[in-house]
């Protein structure tokens, strides 16, 4: 009998520290900027999270940005129990339209864009950006009222900057981020969402620290990455990589910096030391900026 009191004991004991380690949800809502294409990121750790649209054709899902920042997490000692919902060029609009049965739950986390130039048919107008976005946040807090909604402003496209004929073309490489960055701030407004993750601006300062190349066209410099994979339109690893540092500095609420430069992506992608440490630092920096 004694065994039985003390054996219940010790359980009640356990049960708060037991619900403090309770995950929470987190969903990923994008396109190929959220699943990592053309990058060793597409399929990063599949495996340790939940892809809702289930495997492809060749019985593959996604891991990507929620897989990195779910490595992120555990190495911090975090738990987040992490889904992903992701179609292809595609915007805020569809996945409201034609993924509600999938997404239309009660989240504690939910991280989303959409489509790389706010309007696939009208680049650089944030007028469809700002209604998806306040539309699929409604849909969102009418499930959870306190859901964390984060939208993720993506980042300049070079193939949209240099070639003739482009929107941006004639313009500096970081205005198109400028741009984009400021669409999704009215966006966020509109949507009463927690924030924005500011992953364009932080590709530009990746520009101004030196640190990555901001013209593949004319190849890239000694000592310098390429944020672009070989479309110069998706990202690298190393792009990928500063957008799920920023995530989860913003999700999170924990510095980039804290990784450290043995974190585990970059050793597993290849990264050197010195430019683990970088990419963090320019994280942080730009964390920190919209901090003020």
């Amino acid at each position: 009998m004694k065994k039985l009191v003390m054996a219940a004991l010790l359980a009640l004991l356990a049960y708060p520290a037991a619900a403090q380690q309770a995950p929470r949800t987190i969903l990923f809502v994008g396109n190929s900027f959220t699943f990592g294409a053309g990058s060793p990121a597409h399929r990063y750790k599949a495996e340790t999270i939940t892809d809702l649209n289930g495997p492809d054709a060749k019985g593959k899902t996604v891991g990507g940005v929620p897989a990195i920042f779910k490595a992120f997490t555990a190495q911090a000692g975090l738990f987040y129990d992490v889904h992903v919902e992701t179609v292809g060029g595609k915007g805020l609009d569809f996945h409201y339209a034609e993924k509600r049965a999938l997404i239309d739950k009660p989240w504690d986390v939910v991280v989303m864009h959409g489509y790389s130039t706010m309007d696939q048919a009208n680049p650089g107008n944030p007028a469809l950006l700002i209604s998806s976005a306040k539309t699929i946040s409604d849909m969102f807090r009418a499930q959870n009222p306190r859901t964390d909604i984060w939208l993720t402003s993506t980042w300049s496209r070079a193939d949209l900057t240099y070639p003739d004929g482009k929107p941006w073309h004639g313009k500096p490489i970081t205005r198109m981020g400028e741009d984009v960055a400021a669409g999704y701030a009215q966006a966020a407004k509109a949507a009463s969402a927690t924030g924005v993750v500011p992953v364009g601006l932080a590709w530009n300062r990746a520009f101004a620290a030196g640190f990555a190349d901001d013209n593949p066209y004319d190849g890239i410099a000694p000592g310098k990455v390429s944020l672009w994979t070989h479309d110069h339109y998706h990202a690298s690893v190393y792009g990928y990589y500063l957008e799920a540092l920023l995530v989860f500095a913003k999700v999170t609420g924990k510095d980039p910096l804290s990784l450290g430069e043995n974190e585990t992506v970059a050793d597993d992608m290849g990264f050197s030391k010195p430019q683990t440490k970088a990419l963090q630092q320019i994280a942080h920096d730009e964390w920190m900026a919209g901090s003020r």
